[in-house]
């Protein structure tokens, strides 16, 4: 090793997954400069962690390769819903809802929508996009040790191909590294909730025949309740490559090369109903359900996101989703702090927010995962009043943040609302509106991403001349839009913006860069510049 040669950067990921790439992306795309190290040699050859729900699509979309994810996803885009049958072949069977989206209601909601993209399709997408932004991604790249002083993280790297050590100098380290994360570890952050759920060893198998017998239904999994071959059946291209889980009992001394190609085979023979169906079985990977949180996502300089910091149920694919997001929500901090915009407690904020949709979220997928009796989990289903209650869309996009960096709030609100809740209260995703700036049509959350944002009505000139006075005086970028005329953001088909935002014409609505709401004021102040002073600062942690 070089002790000479330093390699200095503002931030350092740790783990090139899902989370970790999404971070390099929405880094990337606020110009911070990184450097990412993944110990693995490519993107994940396994096809799993497909479900990609619509707030993950929305931040895609703001970032810009939403397209491309639904192009590498175009081969599963007509499976919808989820199938319970005691048998492909006959039988008793169920659709436990066949539509992701029935009557298309999400769309007043929403300008995205869910995305089924196998991890192995999706991680291409985004390396390739974040190369394009500069991002210096190292695979076969190993983090073998770091500490941290009061200005930065020092950090030590291998290259598992040439041995080379190198020494990474950062200001902050973003810890991606999985559930089992050692830089959690080292950190001595435990973790509460149920622990381990139950556990499974995923499948790849070819089989041309199987497309045959599931005839017209499309789905995204099928549970197969067979109570002697219970499973989950994905398909990968609808044609000849699919994916089983199949359950796995290590407590009781099962190991994984007990899953012997003619074990697994038989089984999904038999669980499908079809003894002579044609398998060739390509891959086993094992898999562990737990549902727990870090009861800290970090410490100092070091920032834990992703399934270093929670561990859900499968169902439903929370886990993934949620450690998208917080990427996108750490994303923006960092950039306003490293940028001299905010202060550096604006990153005490980062657990505020995101720990506790965590805790909420983590608690619904196990529910879900129960709910759809998954194979190998016999946790009982909740009866009435019990957290099934409510649906998905609400904690998928409807979650808020009643603490953190956010004005206005009341800090004892649930983070998940009773039903769909998105009025423009502060701490809640800004709504959706299609608008029209410079001719070219857009929903208002394109609009957030790269700096804070205020809203105004045509009658909120005082407030928009305070914001420019404001962002000059404190340096924050800030973009500042008359929503109503014709040279700023004119709405679409005579949509009332105040009214969905839960403002006024003479009011002001300021959005975070990530799409949720900071901060609102219902009409006119005496003194709009001292008002916005003073909620910037208090917002940014600026002293």
């Amino acid at each position: 090793m070089n002790q000479n040669a330093v390699h200095r950067v503002p931030v350092l990921i740790v783990g090139g997954s899902l989370v970790g790439l999404s971070a390099s992306l929405f880094l990337g795309r606020l110009g911070i400069r990184h450097t990412l190290v993944e110990k693995h040699a490519t993107t994940s050859t396994h096809p799993r962690g497909r479900g990609n729900n619509v707030r993950t699509m929305e931040l895609f979309r703001t970032a810009g390769v939403e397209e491309a994810i639904r192009d590498a996803a175009s081969v599963l885009a007509g499976n919808h819903g989820i199938l319970q049958a005691e048998s492909l072949t006959g039988g008793k069977e169920e659709w436990l809802f066949k539509e992701i989206d029935p009557g298309g209601g999400l769309a007043r909601f929403s300008p995205s929508g869910w995305c089924l993209c196998s991890q192995n399709d999706l991680e291409p997408v985004l390396v390739e996009r974040t190369r394009a932004l500069g991002a210096d991604l190292r695979f076969s790249c190993e983090l073998m040790s770091f500490e941290q002083d009061a200005s930065g993280v020092t950090a030590i790297t291998k290259d598992r191909e040439s041995g080379e050590h190198t020494t990474v100098r950062a200001e902050y380290l973003v810890a991606a590294d999985g559930p089992r994360s050692p830089v959690r570890a080292q950190l001595g952050i435990g973790q509460t909730g149920a622990g381990d759920l139950f556990h499974n060893v995923s499948v790849t198998f070819r089989s041309r025949r199987l497309a045959d017998v599931l005839g017209d239904r499309r789905f995204i999994v099928c549970y197969l309740t067979n109570p002697e071959a219970d499973g989950a059946l994905l398909p990968v291209d609808n044609r000849e490559n699919w994916v089983f889980h199949l359950p796995w009992a290590p407590d009781r001394g099962e190991t994984l090369e007990d899953f012997t190609d003619t074990r697994c085979a038989d089984h999904i023979r038999k669980a499908v109903g079809d003894q002579d169906l044609d398998i060739e079985i390509t891959g086993r990977a094992p898999w562990h359900a737990a549902e727990r949180v870090a009861r800290s996502y970090g410490d100092g300089r070091v920032l834990l996101a992703g399934d270093a910091v929670h561990e859900m149920s499968p169902t439903g694919a929370f886990g993934s989703n949620t450690g998208i997001q917080d990427a996108h929500n750490l994303a923006w901090k960092l950039a306003a702090v490293l940028g001299g915009h905010a202060g550096p407690a604006l990153l005490d904020t980062y657990e505020a927010e995101r720990m506790p949709v965590a805790e909420v979220t983590g608690r619904r997928a196990s529910t879900r995962s129960a709910e759809h009796s998954h194979p190998g989990y016999d946790a009982p289903v909740p009866g009435p009043g019990g957290p099934k209650g409510g649906g998905m869309l609400p904690v998928v996009l409807a979650y808020r943040y009643p603490r953190g960096a956010v004005l206005g709030t009341d800090p004892e609100e649930s983070v998940v609302p009773q039903g769909m809740r998105l009025g423009g209260d502060p701490g809640s995703r800004a709504p959706h509106l299609w608008v029209r700036r410079a001719g070219v049509r857009l929903s208002t959350l394109d609009l957030y991403e790269r700096s804070l944002v205020l809203l105004t009505g045509r009658a909120g000139e005082p407030w928009r001349t305070a914001a420019e006075h404001v962002a000059r005086k404190l340096s924050v970028p800030l973009d500042v839009y008359a929503v109503g005329d014709e040279e700023s953001l004119l709405p679409e088909e005579g949509a009332d913006w105040a009214a969905a935002h839960g403002t006024t014409e003479e009011g002001a609505v300021l959005v975070r860069p990530d799409g949720f709401v900071a901060w609102r004021e219902s009409g006119s102040v005496r003194d709009p510049e001292g008002t916005l002073t003073d909620v910037l600062r208090a917002l940014l942690r600026r002293e």
